[in-house]
């Protein structure tokens, strides 16, 4: 390089602070909209998935269910709710392809080995039994505490399980109506989802109304422009 380019690139003078900071306000910008932008085409996609794989969850816990609706607790009573309510806890009814009620899916979640398990569960008030166990999001340790969920004899033993005294996970094999196996080098991972299952027993049991009085089914059907749509297809 000559002695004339050496001087022309010294001398060049250094991008001032304020462009630096125009340039990486602009960058900055820019990424904002596109993460926007991703975000509302995904939006209604993501909401489906969570409406489906929540659906699915409750068909595995409440036996020979074919519909559900989302109940809240409004002034100490259960009420059918279509729309989502900020702070809301919602349990859910199943009922069978005539309307009859089968179970609730109630939400509850706590701390587990390695982080937060979120666990969904079915109850028959009737019988005062869970009868479904599924985990709906879980860290647990893979190959150990991961088996709360992998474990199918562990998940079955949530299928018929008197919850009065509360729900027991013992070592040696489980001998009353109330207790499950805890699964062997996952015990604490075990016994966090008994202790889940029996918080959400003692904050919602004496909630719910007596059996037979629970909210009975109601078919939603689509606004008139919908249906209109739908007939035309």
């Amino acid at each position: 390089m000559s002695e004339d380019k050496i001087e022309q690139v010294a001398g060049a003078e250094e991008p001032s602070p304020a462009r630096l900071i125009g340039t990486l306000a602009i960058a900055g910008l820019l990424s904002g909209v596109i993460i926007i932008a991703i975000y509302l085409v995904t939006f209604e996609t993501i909401k489906e998935n969570k409406a489906r794989e929540l659906r699915e969850s409750v068909f595995r816990v409440i036996p020979d269910v074919t519909k559900m609706q989302k109940l809240l607790l409004k002034e100490g009573k259960l009420v059918v709710s279509y729309e989502e309510e900020k702070g809301e806890e919602p349990i859910y009814a199943g009922y069978d392809e005539s309307g009859k009620f089968m179970g609730y899916a109630i939400p509850s979640d706590g701390p587990g080995f390695a982080d937060t398990i979120s666990v969904l569960y079915g109850y028959r008030p009737a019988d005062r039994k869970v009868i479904g166990m599924w985990i709906l999001a879980s860290r647990e340790t893979p190959g150990l505490g991961d088996k709360i969920y992998k474990d199918a004899k562990f998940v079955a033993d949530f299928d018929d399980l008197a919850i009065e005294p509360p729900i027991v996970a013992t070592k040696k094999g489980k001998k009353k109506p109330n207790e499950i196996d805890a699964i062997t080098g996952a015990t604490i991972s075990s016994v966090a989802v008994v202790r889940i299952i029996n918080k959400g027993n003692d904050y919602w049991v004496s909630k719910l109304p007596e059996p037979g009085s629970e909210p009975v089914y109601i078919e939603v059907t689509p606004p008139p422009s919908e249906a209109g749509e739908a007939k035309a297809q």
